[in-house]
């Protein structure tokens, strides 16, 4: 599996995570004159090598027309968006504004300028819920200038580029101390940052400064798919991309791409225990349960209530199917309440592969990781061969693995 790491140790601003990205490519400077023709208006990319603490990395400016913008740094990057009344003498962009550069002036796939959008969308609610306003009144300040744009898109056309399975990240640094947003001095990590990172591991720290930017916050939110240790990979390219300051630590983001055998995801179980549904009933059931996308369903006998026997039904689903699954039970059976628990299940990676024999075409299902490969007869196959030579299915198997 295709896996990308970020190691977050030192936070994340949008600068630093494309400027990592693009080291893990086989021609950056390409990739940079692509970016320099996506159509922002009146930026330019320049990728720049960089050293902290005696590590080589690179840097990704921003020039919005020859000149880079502000403060755009590692710890300087004082994003807020806050109510329109409240614009002071600096430009604003409104969400609506934002959409029109996104859909109007930028040469990308659309699914890019979505992904655009959809990172906009996750900074402008939590600005919306840290001044209790509406979305539609929240104006971006720094983040809705060009060069935060230029970030925010180079970061989605190289997630796009690099194409990884799973992205994994570490829990996030978030530094310590205050940070001079629009509203004032705030505390770390600002207060727009710290509702992105809900749900996420973060951790402060004796750096003071803000180590982690609602950009890169929002940014995280939107791509990670899971945030712990360095999961059992073999790493293939590393990119370093580096803040402007200098600290004790080396202000880099690590970013590594390899491939990894583990293969984890979320699941669901649904249970539910009936004691007045018939066999018949159950078998109708689970034949629905199936063909509304359940992963797995099964039976277990159970003792319930004043001694009777009954039976305890699991499904597994994944999130997708989840809500469309719990209708159907309420629907083709007779409980009145279900048991949800999330789960997490490891698999082999999976292959069919089609096989000419004698008796007929087979499929075998080939899988393989966690350093062991298994191989199985497709059982649909090796059943209708037996019915159409007239044959046992123990005779089939024998003749199709003799030809292997």
């Amino acid at each position: 599996m295709k896996t990308l790491y970020l190691d977050l140790g030192m936070g994340a601003a949008g600068d630093m995570l494309s400027a990592a990205l693009v080291e893990l490519l086989p021609e950056p400077e390409q990739f940079v004159q692509k970016l320099n023709n996506a159509g922002i208006p009146d930026v330019r990319f320049v990728r720049e090598r960089s050293v902290k603490c005696g590590i080589a990395g690179a840097h990704l400016s921003v020039l919005v027309n020859g000149e880079e913008e502000g403060e755009h740094d590692h710890g300087h990057e004082h994003s807020d968006g806050h109510p329109a009344e409240k614009e002071g003498d600096h430009h604003h962009e409104s969400v609506g504004e934002i959409t029109h550069i996104v859909k109007e002036h930028l040469s990308v796939p659309d699914r890019i300028k979505d992904q655009i959008l959809e990172v906009y969308t996750l900074l402008a609610e939590a600005e919306s819920r840290v001044h209790c306003v509406p979305v539609t009144d929240i104006h971006f300040h720094e983040v809705g200038t060009m060069d935060a744009l230029a970030d925010i898109t180079a970061v989605c056309m190289l997630i796009d580029k690099l194409a990884p399975d799973r992205i994994v990240a570490s829990p996030v640094h978030v530094g310590a101390g205050k940070v001079k947003c629009a509203h004032g001095i705030m505390p770390v990590p600002a207060p727009a940052t710290a509702e992105l990172l809900k749900g996420i591991p973060t951790y402060g720290g004796g750096i003071k400064g803000e180590l982690c930017t609602p950009t890169g916050a929002a940014l995280l939110h939107r791509f990670v798919d899971e945030f712990g240790d360095m999961p059992v990979m073999s790493v293939e390219k590393i990119g370093y991309g580096m803040g402007k300051k200098d600290f004790e630590t080396a202000n880099c983001l690590r970013a590594m791409l390899g491939e990894c055998e583990e293969r984890t995801e979320d699941i669901f179980e649904l249970s539910f225990n009936v004691d007045d549904m018939t066999a018949e009933d159950i078998a109708f059931a689970t034949e629905t349960l199936f063909e509304a996308g359940a992963n797995e369903v099964f039976t277990v006998p159970v003792g319930m209530k004043k001694n009777r026997p009954g039976t305890l039904i699991c499904i597994l689903c994944t999130k997708e199917k989840k809500d469309e699954i719990v209708k159907a039970i309420f629907k083709h059976t007779t409980t009145i309440g279900i048991r949800e628990s999330a789960l997490k299940r490891h698999t082999l990676k999976r292959e069919i592969e089609t096989r000419e024999t004698p008796l007929g075409t087979v499929r075998i299902k080939n899988a393989h990781g966690y350093g062991v490969e298994k191989s199985k007869i497709e059982y649909d196959d090796l059943a209708r061969i037996a019915r159409e030579k007239n044959v046992s299915l123990r005779k089939v198997r024998k003749a199709v693995e003799d030809e292997r």
